[in-house]
Order: structure tokens, then sequence, then C-alpha cells
């Protein structure tokens, strides 16, 4: 069997779940974007023009998204000290994770909420708005 025989039914396998992560995976590595339409194809191939360039978010939410059961404590006290909760405020955030600490602040901010709270013990996740 062809290597792209092999190929074809590899990909003939994979869930939807799956697709799109491959799909994902094609476009951060190789820039790779999948074809528009599924029609039957028909016409002669046209070369794509460029695709605009994405722009880059400006904007992130830094997310608690978990913590060291054994630094809970000082979790609690850098996400008191980030949002200005007060002490019951802030147990209850860290204790409801995943919870969004810090919204809209730059790139940098956002990593160094970040560190800051994964040196303490809490686990972090920055998304963009």
């Amino acid at each position: 069997m062809s290597a792209i025989a092999e190929l074809g039914d590899k990909l003939s396998k994979l869930t939807l779940a799956e697709a799109v992560q491959l799909t994902d995976y094609m476009k951060e590595t190789y820039k790779i974007e999948p074809a528009a339409g599924g029609g039957g194809g028909g016409g002669p191939a046209v070369a794509a023009a460029p695709a605009a360039p994405v722009a880059e978010p400006t904007e992130f939410n830094v997310i608690l998204t978990g913590f060291d059961a054994a630094k809970k404590i000082g979790v609690i006290k850098v996400v008191r000290e980030i949002t200005g909760l007060g002490l019951g405020e802030a147990k209850a955030a860290v204790e409801g994770f995943p919870k969004e600490i810090k919204s809209s602040v730059d790139k940098k901010l956002a990593e160094e909420i970040k560190a800051k709270v994964e040196k303490e013990g809490g686990k972090v996740e920055i998304k963009p708005v």
C-alpha cells in the first residue's frame, strides 16, 4: 500500500474533534489553511490570494485554573494582592477555580501575574479577550 493510501486511511478514521485538532496544528505549524467549500470541484485550479494577517491579540484574561493544596494560603494572598479582594472573597475565588483573576490586561502584565501566582503554587492560563 502506498504512503498516500495509508495516510488517507488514517485521516478517514479521525473523529470530528481530532480533525479540528489536526486543522489547528496545520495552521499553527505550517501556516496551511483548509480549502474553502467542499463541493465536487470542477473548475480549474486557481492560486489562492494570500490570507490577510491575523491581528495579534493585545488584551488578555488571567484565569486561575487550580492550585497546590499545600500552598493554598500563598495563592489566596497573591490573589488578594492582584485583585484587591477581601480575604473571604479571595478565598472563595481560589476555591472556585477556574476563576478569572484579572481581565483585559496587556501581555506583559498577564505574564507577570501568571509568574507571581505560579510562584505561590497556583496554576494559571492566559487567554486572549
